[in-house]
């Protein structure tokens, strides 16, 4: 226990720019209060204050996503729609699995057991539903302006993960609008039911267009029901990240201009031939 409370502490203190050109911040430990300084300091990295406006907006600034104020129509055993955060609570975030969809948690006293049926496994940095992909480990996360079909950027990713208990298993991907990865890394292991911090801020302009989320190994298939028995199982609680904004490419050249320098190309290889035919007399 104390070699998990040094551990806790080391890790509450990590942030770091190792990672590209990404200010990383991670931490791992028993309880919401073993994290919530490292993720106090990745909010104000990204800024936005504390104070939520509508849709999870913090200042215009930064979005996050509890999912604590999801109806329970979209609660386990229901399926959450994947464009719920860009459509009934527009805050710029779209999810896609090779699973079959994606499921939150219901709260306590109703009719399927709390936290996907897992409650020696798993506990809530904000109570009380936490997230999940079903039939895969993997979540992928693109972004838009809100409430629109606008693609968009975000300069910051963070969330929260629950038992992260095998080392390597879980990790966060950052990928440009290119799909070019620019950042990863893996999430702490602290162990059962233990909570785990992991995020990245850009510092030298970068911009992500996709985050994809690895939670371990093993799937949950339904409420308390695993892919694997065997394998380490892991869900997510709080989503952070930068305000998303609209995608900047690089304008195509207009059609004329590239006649006109076509032309101008010809002209150009017409006068050094001319040119080199009347050395020649």
């Amino acid at each position: 226990m104390l070699r998990k409370a040094l551990l806790t502490t080391a890790l509450s203190l990590s942030v770091s720019a190792a990672h590209g050109g990404f200010l990383t911040f991670e931490a791992a430990g028993a309880n919401p209060a073993a994290i919530t300084s490292t993720r106090d300091a990745f909010r104000t990295a990204v800024g936005g204050g504390t104070t939520a406006g509508a849709n999870g907006s913090f200042g215009g600034v930064r979005r996050e996503i509890n999912w604590d104020g999801v109806p329970n129509t979209f609660a386990d055993p229901n399926f959450l729609p994947a464009n719920f955060f860009n459509v009934n609570s527009p805050r710029g975030a779209v999810f896609s699995t090779p699973g079959s969809g994606f499921m939150v948690s219901t709260n306590a006293g109703e009719s399927s057991s709390a936290l996907f049926g897992f409650s020696s496994d798993f506990q809530t940095f904000s109570a009380q539903r936490l997230f999940t992909a079903i039939d895969s480990s993997i979540t992928d996360v693109n972004f838009f302006v809100p409430g629109t079909n606008t693609a968009a950027t975000t300069s910051a990713f963070g969330l929260i993960f629950v038992d992260v208990e095998v080392e390597n298993l879980t990790k966060l991907e950052f990928f440009d609008q290119n799909d070019a990865l620019i950042f990863s890394r893996n999430a702490s292991v602290f162990g059962n039911q233990g909570l785990t911090f992991l995020g990245g801020v850009a510092n030298a302009g970068e911009r992500i267009s996709r985050v994809r989320i690895t939670s371990g190994q093993n799937t949950i298939v339904s409420n308390g029901r695993l892919g694997n028995p065997n394998d380490d199982v892991v869900v997510m609680d709080d989503f952070l990240y930068a305000e998303p904004v609209q995608l900047q490419r690089v304008p195509e050249p207009p059609t004329f201009a590239l006649l006109f320098l076509g032309l101008l190309a010809v002209f150009n290889r017409r006068r050094l031939r001319l040119g080199k035919f009347g050395s020649n007399v």
